[in-house]
């Protein structure tokens, strides 16, 4: 385990304990039992669709030093979807309050400002008491919870492993994308 320190790689695999090895794809690994609502349509989001793909988590905001990681983000997902990778994006108010619009706002930023076509959850709570399940999950499995905006989980293909990255690991960053390929494979 690597921790973040002045600006480095924060890198925490955790395997998740009791989990299967080999879960079918067409399965839905516990990890995934979460549903949302869709920030650009408003329509049902189950993670449980991205069940045997691999997966980049990252909270997000509109108005952060990191939100110029949206561009890398989305380059990695154009690039790395058709082999398997999706990239959910979570925005969040809870640092900075940083992300103060609504869905339809937040959805118009990323859409015209930087082009993003993956897929993003409604406006959440990651952080605290008040976070949604699905992140209480990974922090609790990662040992790393986001202490600020874009904080990073990428999660594998049957979701056992699940990595940690800090808000400072830029989406083309070496450590994050060797992890992806293995991941991938």
């Amino acid at each position: 385990m690597r921790i973040q320190s002045g600006g480095f790689a924060c890198l925490a695999a955790v395997v998740l304990a009791g989990a299967a090895p080999g879960v079918a794809s067409a399965a839905c690994p516990p990890l995934l039992e979460h549903s949302f609502t869709t920030l650009q349509d408003g329509k049902p989001m189950p993670l449980c669709q991205y069940a045997g793909k691999v997966i980049l988590v990252v909270n997000t905001a509109s108005y952060c030093g990191f939100t110029s990681q949206y561009d890398g983000l989305e380059k990695l997902y154009a690039r790395l979807k058709d082999k398997g990778l999706v990239v959910v994006g979570f925005p969040s108010n809870d640092f900075g309050e940083q992300e103060p619009g609504n869905d339809k706002e937040i959805a118009d930023f990323c859409r015209l400002t930087y082009g993003v076509k993956f897929p993003m959850a409604s406006k959440t709570v990651v952080s605290g008491k008040g976070a949604n399940p699905f992140y209480l999950k990974l922090a609790e499995i990662t040992g790393s919870r986001p202490k600020w905006n874009f904080h990073k989980y990428l999660i594998n293909r049957d979701a056992t492993q699940v990595v940690a990255f800090t808000s400072f690991t830029k989406p083309d960053d070496k450590d994050l994308v060797n992890k992806i390929d293995q991941f991938l494979k």
